[in-house]
């Protein structure tokens, strides 16, 4: 889709590169200001889709989770470096996992055992690792794993904070930040790298004026995120996570 874009209007440009290189690409294109910038956090549809890619826990796949197989380590490779507490903590903070510490503890078991080869192996790890009461919800056990694994292997969050000051630094004044984020942890990080420029001011709440000299740079367009709509939701089902958060750079 983006090619035939590129293809048919000369101001749309592509660039094979994370949101953490935004700096890169617009010094690249001589772009010193933006008048908006737009991120996507979610996974493409066709990434999750392809079962070599290993994302998705539905199709047999290598344990791969790399958005860009070309660079970085694989999440078998990360694997075979991190220690149980470390695991459990990825597990914990990227995916809200309630029994983080019980599936970093079988996930590491079994890669040990030679049992953790494919992403069905990993799948039915985290369904046996929490207890028999919560194996059977509105969700798959693995889920959580799964989005928190992804997170860790390509740096997301590290990606994401990299991206959003850029973005903000590039905002010409009047210019719109727009984000969709797809799960919690997300979510709060875009609202609070937003919040450091809208209330940067960090003289104790008990000032009666600011004496810092910390002036806001943006402004909430919107304080609460826009969530899709129920039609939207039953034509695209994985959109009933999505979350839009809106800010404006002032002058």
């Amino acid at each position: 889709e983006g090619r035939r874009l590129a293809a048919r209007d000369a101001r749309f440009v592509i660039h094979h590169a994370p949101f953490g290189e935004l700096d890169r690409v617009l010094e690249a294109e001589g772009w010193d200001a933006v008048d908006g910038a737009g991120f996507d956090l979610g996974v493409s549809s066709p990434q999750l889709d392809q079962a070599d890619r290993g994302f998705s826990f539905g199709r047999e796949g290598p344990l791969d989770m790399r958005m860009d197989p070309t660079c970085g380590p694989s999440l078998a490779e990360k694997l075979a470096r991190v220690d149980e507490r470390q695991l459990a903590r990825v597990l914990r903070d990227y995916g809200d996992e309630r029994y983080a510490g019980r599936m970093a503890r079988a996930i590491l078991r079994a890669r040990r055992e030679g049992r953790l080869m494919t992403t069905r192996d990993l799948e039915n790890v985290c369904f046996h690792a929490v207890p028999p009461h919560a194996r059977h919800g509105r969700t798959h056990p693995a889920t959580r794993a799964f989005q928190a694994l992804r997170i860790w292997v390509n740096d997301e969050m590290g990606q994401l904070e990299a991206g959003l000051n850029a973005a903000m630094d590039r905002l010409a004044p009047g210019g719109r930040l727009v984000v969709i984020s797809f799960h919690s942890g997300e979510d709060r990080r875009v609202r609070d790298l937003i919040e450091a420029r809208v209330n940067p001011c960090t003289c104790p709440p008990d000032f009666p004026v600011c004496v810092c000299g910390k002036k806001p740079s943006m402004r909430w367009v919107r304080k609460k995120p826009l969530r899709a709509s129920e039609a939207e939701c039953t034509e695209n089902p994985r959109a009933r996570t999505a979350r839009m958060r809106v800010a404006e750079r002032l002058a």
